[in-house]
């Protein structure tokens, strides 16, 4: 193939990728599409191959569901397809909300490949507004569930279908701009892959499409190879609880490397499937996925695509577990879960790399504040995802306050114009970060003050139980909390996940989000950066001193070099062995001690396809 060409096909791809995002985000009328970002666009080839996306946890899997009941030879130019059952698209999607929308392209008469996206949209029914309630204990309760439908037959809507999808949620407007936005999107795929065939030819298009999956592929099985030392490695790590009962919910992967490559990933050590609504559905080429979107991070040459996954073969999975739930369990907070795993991953290699990944990272906050305008009639509703910290990486601190990779966060002037609410403190959470050589992100506190009466609160945090993880020696990070009116009468603590807390006007919701694990001994961290820390207000002066054994002047915040050497040799004198390369927080073991043995049906869903 012409280099030349096969980078000017690869830009091609991307610049469609990131015009049917730009479609979205000016034409849709949600806040979490509109200010969050929470959607994806992505293209494949005819044999429903990943080529792009701009979402590297989704994309896989949706084709091949939509032609279970529309075959491909039953296409037609001009068709959109819509479904969101997670069930249905076997993980491909993994909660309701998430409505994915696929359009074929065509050459002529040829089908040449698809057009893809999703967003996950305001409201689309269920039991409370949102459509996420972390008190759900079935699907049904957590919206309208959409099987495979052409909703768009050859440029012509359905519109019967679609006012009645419509009515099904409270803020019908909302959804009706943003599918229109997502119908658009696909369009522009469909369009940008049909310029590229009539450029260039079939031949030179579908060469260069091969040519971008295999370097994909090389890359991956480069960085395994390099770094990764054959074996069977082994990592665990819990959900705090299902959301309707206490019980912690454990996910475990068993990884066995070869060579190059990464022989079998095994799931089944995870626990049964959870009461409430923090299931996971793993579709096998998503688990892959997460695997190659860590291998591909030092080379940004190639694309995440299904070549990448080729280096990923068995996935092993247990029916009726948290990896693979049978219907009709409830999935609307499965970001918990999938988190969990992502965080598996990155275990599993620390283990192979003699550390070479970041620490443990915990799960987004989200804030969930609504009531019904007694005027109106209408619902009032406001769902702000609240960042934390990362962990940090073996060569720097982690990332402060962050809400999700490739999402935002709503400005403060937005949430104060929408909603009747006030933002009182938005400011880092000192001493949230895992302590190490290099420090583990930080995590918000942010005050709300609601203005409103009859306002009822909904909560999703997670990490109190098992704080994300420092490694090498690093410690875990510090976990967070949630309070109304802290330190005044009636002071109230808010489970992680909760539903239904009646808020009255003038209450004030504080939230503190958790840090992110530490990498390194403390001890080795730099006194300058420890001082730096403290005149930032990221550490406190007596976390300093407990933390990193650095002793500041109290008036200057100045290291006091001769009081530092002696705490930090007085401590390592202390030590009784090796600091572990593990650590998981001070209620770890004791959950592992408690679990009981699991049991289900297995099933290996074999090699990647090519």
């Amino acid at each position: 193939m012409d280099p030349i060409v096969v980078e000017i096909i690869k830009g091609a791809l991307k610049a469609c990728g990131d015009e049917m995002e730009s479609v979205i985000v000016r034409t849709s009328m949600s806040p979490f599409i509109r200010e969050k970002g929470d959607h994806f666009s992505g293209l494949t080839d005819r044999h429903a191959r990943l080529l792009y996306t701009t979402n590297d946890r989704a994309g896989p899997g949706m084709i091949e569901a939509i032609w279970e009941k529309y075959p491909a030879d039953a296409m037609k130019p001009g068709d959109v397809y819509w479904m969101n059952d997670p069930y249905l698209l076997r993980g491909a999607i993994s909660h309701l909300p998430d409505m994915c929308f696929i359009a074929p392209a065509f050459f002529g008469a040829e089908l040449i490949g698809f057009s893809l996206c999703f967003g996950h949209f305001w409201d689309i029914g269920g039991s409370r507004p949102g459509s996420i309630s972390p008190n759900s204990t079935d699907i049904f309760q957590e919206g309208l569930a959409v099987p495979q439908v052409r909703i768009v037959d050859q440029g012509r809507l359905n519109d019967d279908l679609y006012r009645t999808i419509l009515r099904n949620s409270r803020f019908p407007e909302m959804l009706e701009g943003d599918t229109r936005a997502m119908m658009a999107a696909t369009k522009i795929g469909q369009s940008r892959l049909a310029e590229l065939f009539e450029r260039y030819g079939h031949d030179l298009v579908e060469g260069s499409f091969e040519e971008l999956l295999s370097r994909s592929e090389k890359v991956v099985r480069k960085h395994i190879a390099q770094y990764s030392r054959p074996g069977r490695y082994t990592f665990a790590d819990y959900v705090d609880d299902d959301c309707v009962t206490d019980t912690p919910y454990r996910i475990e992967l068993s990884v066995e490397i070869k060579g190059d490559g990464v022989a079998l990933v095994d799931c089944t050590g995870s626990d049964n499937q959870a009461k409430g609504p923090i299931n996971y559905l793993l579709h096998p080429d998503i688990c892959r996925m997460m695997f190659s979107r860590f291998l591909l991070r030092d080379d940004r040459s190639v694309f995440q695509n299904q070549g990448a996954y080729r280096s990923i073969a068995g996935v092993k999975l247990r029916a009726g577990s948290i990896l693979q739930p049978t219907r009709p369990a409830p999935m609307g907070l499965r970001a918990h879960t999938l988190h969990r795993f992502l965080n598996g991953v990155l275990g599993v290699f620390a283990q192979a790399t003699d550390g070479g990944t970041p620490a443990g990272s915990p799960d987004y906050v989200i804030v969930i504040i609504h009531t019904l305008d007694p005027q109106t009639g209408k619902y009032v509703l406001c769902t702000d995802g609240l960042g934390v910290g990362q962990g940090a990486r073996p060569f720097a601190d982690g990332l402060d306050v962050i809400y999700s990779r490739r999402q935002k966060n709503y400005p403060i002037e937005f949430l104060e114009g929408t909603y009747a609410m006030r933002i009182e403190r938005y400011g880092i959470a000192p001493d949230s970060g895992g302590p190490g050589k290099y420090r583990g992100g930080l995590g918000i506190i942010r005050d709300y003050r609601v203005l409103a009466d009859n306002v009822t609160l909904a909560t999703r945090m997670a990490n109190r139980k098992t704080p994300p993880w420092g490694v090498k020696g690093g410690q875990a990070g510090r976990t967070g909390g949630i309070w109304v009116n802290p330190g005044r009468p009636g002071e109230r603590f808010v489970p992680g996940f909760s539903d239904g807390i009646k808020l009255n006007q003038g209450d004030l919701v504080r939230v503190v989000s958790t840090g992110g694990g530490g990498y390194g001994d403390p001890l080795d961290r730099e006194p300058a950066q420890v001082e730096d820390d403290v005149a930032d207000g990221f550490v406190s002066l007596a976390a300093a001193l407990t933390d990193y054994g650095v002793a500041l002047d109290p008036k200057t915040l100045c290291v006091d070099r001769d009081a530092t050497l002696r705490t930090r040799l007085a401590r390592r004198a202390q030590r009784k062995g090796p600091l572990p390369f593990f650590d998981r927080g001070p209620q770890f073991e004791a959950m592992e001690s408690r679990r009981l043995p699991q049991t289900g049906n297995v099933k290996e869903l074999g090699v990647c396809r090519t």
